[in-house]
């Protein structure tokens, strides 16, 4: 009987044990659903995006929640143009951001006011799972640039930290452009 009870509280503490690991410390915290009502209304171009590294990147879809942050970074070039948005016009290169797979950089083009062009300089790409990864969601994290002309996009689902690491650097850009 002694055998009994102790193998049941074996049992048991052991599946407590088992139930509250903790498989990751790294994990990404989703926004607010609030942060959606933030987002700008105005829409961008249709230009299909490709990497500035010369890589062209296939279109992907499935996009889920939303969320953003800022950082500060450095430009390449500008004009003294501004316009309504607040964006002058040029070429700005945002801060490198290092996720956990690689780092994340964002290149964004504004004209008259609008982030026409968008390029991923840098991103995660040395093993085979991040080309796949990566070939879906840097396309549409480009489309979604355009269409929300902010840093306030929805990210990528599978591809969380490409999409933390893009929207942090594509803020360094936009605040340079609003400089």
């Amino acid at each position: 009987m002694k055998r009994i009870v102790y193998s049941v509280l074996a049992t048991v503490t052991g599946l407590v044990l088992l139930f509250s690991y903790r498989t990751s410390l790294d994990v990404a915290q989703p926004a607010a659903s609030a942060d959606t009502a933030a987002k700008s209304t105005s829409s961008g171009t249709s230009s299909s995006g490709t990497s500035s590294s010369g890589s062209a990147t296939p279109s992907g879809s499935g996009a889920s929640s939303s969320g953003s942050s800022t950082s500060s970074g450095s430009g390449t070039s500008a004009s003294a143009s501004g316009s309504s948005s607040g964006l002058k016009d040029g070429s700005f290169t945002g801060q490198a951001i290092d996720t956990r797979y690689g780092a994340v950089q964002v290149q964004i083009t504004v004209s008259g006011g609008a982030i026409t062009d968008v390029s991923v300089p840098q991103y995660p790409n040395t093993e085979r799972r991040d080309q796949q990864i990566n070939a879906q969601a840097i396309p549409v994290l480009i489309d979604e640039t355009k269409n929300a002309q902010s840093a306030q996009i929805d990210m990528i689902s599978g591809a969380t930290f490409t999409s933390d690491g893009y929207q942090r650097s594509l803020q360094s850009a936009i605040d340079q452009a609003k400089a």
